[in-house]
């Protein structure tokens, strides 16, 4: 089964990491075709010699761009490049367990589904210990249910059909909340979704994700990211203003404090 693997870079990112990454596809059960890599403005010496030393044992499609644009516009940029309608996303800091892909194919293949994602599970320093996992519902009527209030897919999880988000718009750029809005357009448009009830990818988490995840600038750009839900039609005007109610005053607390309430809600079952 042909299909593509989309990834994108850019210089602010570990080496090692992305190395982890890349070693994580190549050590699938079903290695994909080709493997769409965006380079989002110049990289450091450390990542170019990542790149290139997988080049032998996957195939990097390289994708150049000129200055660093964000993750939506170069995930766009990418996905012009893949030549199969199945596209698996990959962050390059995080690893897929080895029967991700094998596990997905399967479920496109078999059953009437447009978008294919997974619970995650989180880890600092160490895949081996794992912090929590984050659990999604497993099918479509519920993830409708629960995208109301929360992203019902796990975005670096996911395997979707080319076709149905380019049909959508692709990503938009809402910064932050890319992911999000897609899933919404693609809910709006009658596409089929499905978590597989499994943690297929160890995710990154840590100091770092969490401080992108608090402070001003991330409340205005969660609050602008509703604007645009309400603006399309993607959510009911009452559910925007409960997440507003719960969701903003979280943002501007101590950071201590949001990493413990994240631990919570994570390893809470839907």
């Amino acid at each position: 089964m042909n299909f593509s693997v989309l990834m994108s870079v850019y210089c602010k990112e570990n080496a090692l990491f992305l190395d982890e990454a890349l070693r994580s596809i190549y050590n699938q059960t079903v290695k994909p075709t080709e493997v769409v890599l965006v380079q989002d403005g110049p990289l450091s010496r450390e990542l170019y010699a990542v790149i290139k030393s997988w080049k032998s044992k996957l195939n990097i499609v390289d994708v150049l761009i000129k200055e660093n644009v964000g993750l939506g516009a170069a995930l766009n940029e990418g996905l012009k490049y893949c030549r199969y309608d199945f596209v698996a996303r990959m962050d390059t800091d995080d690893i897929a367990l080895e029967e991700r892909f094998e596990q997905q194919l399967s479920i496109l293949t078999s059953l009437n589904v447009d978008v294919c994602g997974s619970w995650i599970s989180e880890f600092d320093d160490d895949p081996s210990i794992i912090l929590s996992i984050r659990e999604v519902p497993e099918k479509h009527c519920d993830i409708v249910k629960f995208s109301k209030s929360k992203n019902p897919i796990n975005h670096p999880s996911v395997m979707f059909k080319k076709r149905v988000v380019e049909q959508s718009g692709g990503y938009q750029n809402v910064l932050y909340f890319e992911d999000y809005f897609l899933w919404l357009n693609l809910i709006k448009a009658g596409f089929v979704f499905y978590n597989i009830p499994a943690a297929l990818v160890h995710m990154r988490a840590g100091f770092n994700q969490l401080s992108r995840r608090s402070g001003y600038l991330y409340f205005k750009r969660e609050l602008y990211f509703y604007k645009c839900c309400y603006k399309n039609k993607l959510l009911p005007a009452g559910h925007i203003l409960k997440s507003l109610a719960l969701r903003m005053p979280i943002r501007l607390l101590p950071k201590v404090i949001i990493a413990k309430i994240y631990t919570l809600i994570r390893n809470r079952k839907t």
